[in-house]
């Protein structure tokens, strides 16, 4: 059996194929649709199912998912004058489709621009250790400081993170005998603080001592024991201190004496 097909039916199917393709816009949860009629900001819409008049109606998709910015590595000069290499990334959202859309051209571009420019002139504000040492007081200052200013653009600086503070090879091995010096500095400060404590505990001692006479010879006694497990040639003979202050006065009295 054959069937007559209208052309005019085949053609009016084809034509409102077309327009339910062009007029029908689906949006992802995660996209916005800024649309504009004859030229003017209309409305923001989506997700879903979303109905566009071309031509006098039109839509940008905005995606609103966190984004990952690269900061290309910069060349910075410290407060101490020390050339550095420095990269960083930055990451960030549009939280306002209409002004992301309206108010700055490439809001992805502007604000890597702005992220580099950011990256310099706050790094060159502060000295070559703070940058290596207090890094995550220099990645909140960035990232306060891109917030504010990308605000205008609807978008919000979530964070930013700096990789890496490359120095040449001269910079690096001075900063090596800068840290060594630093640890035999602490290593004397701590054999001074020790022979300090030591010279007190010495002087408590002499104190218990001088109070027991007999104590003195006890220790004699031990001196001598530790020697004997030792191998070597010296002996050593315990001498009364008793008897040396007697010496010394009988000495002192002859003298007198002749005198």
């Amino acid at each position: 059996m054959n069937f007559l097909v209208n052309p005019f039916f085949v053609t009016a199917f084809a034509l409102v194929i077309i327009i339910a393709f062009l007029i029908i816009n689906i949006l992802r949860e995660y996209q916005r649709g800024v649309v504009f009629f004859l030229g003017r900001f209309q409305t923001v819409k989506g997700p879903g199912l979303v109905i566009i008049v071309p031509p006098i109606q039109q839509m940008v998709r905005v995606d609103l998912r966190t984004r990952v910015l690269d900061v290309p590595t910069q060349d910075v000069i410290s407060r101490d004058n020390v050339s550095v290499k420095v990269n960083a990334v930055v990451y960030y959202r549009v939280v306002d489709p209409e002004k992301a859309i309206i108010q700055v051209e490439q809001f992805h571009e502007a604000t890597s621009q702005l992220a580099q420019t950011t990256l310099r002139s706050v790094l060159g504000q502060h000295e070559l250790d703070e940058m290596l040492a207090e890094r995550e007081k220099l990645n909140n200052d960035i990232q306060h400081i891109l917030d504010k200013q990308t605000d205008a653009w609807g978008i919000k600086v979530a964070n930013v993170e700096i990789k890496h503070v490359d120095l040449d090879e001269s910079m690096v091995r001075a900063i090596a005998r800068q840290a060594e010096a630093e640890r035999m500095r602490r290593a004397k400060v701590i054999s001074a603080e020790g022979e300090l404590q030591a010279s007190y505990k010495l002087t408590e001692a002499a104190g218990v001592l001088r109070g027991q006479p007999d104590s003195i010879t006890l220790r004699y006694l031990q001196t001598m024991m530790d020697m004997s497990h030792e191998r070597n040639q010296t002996i050593f003979f315990p001498f009364p201190i008793e008897m040396l202050k007697a010496a010394q006065k009988w000495g002192s009295d002859d003298k007198a004496t002749d005198e």
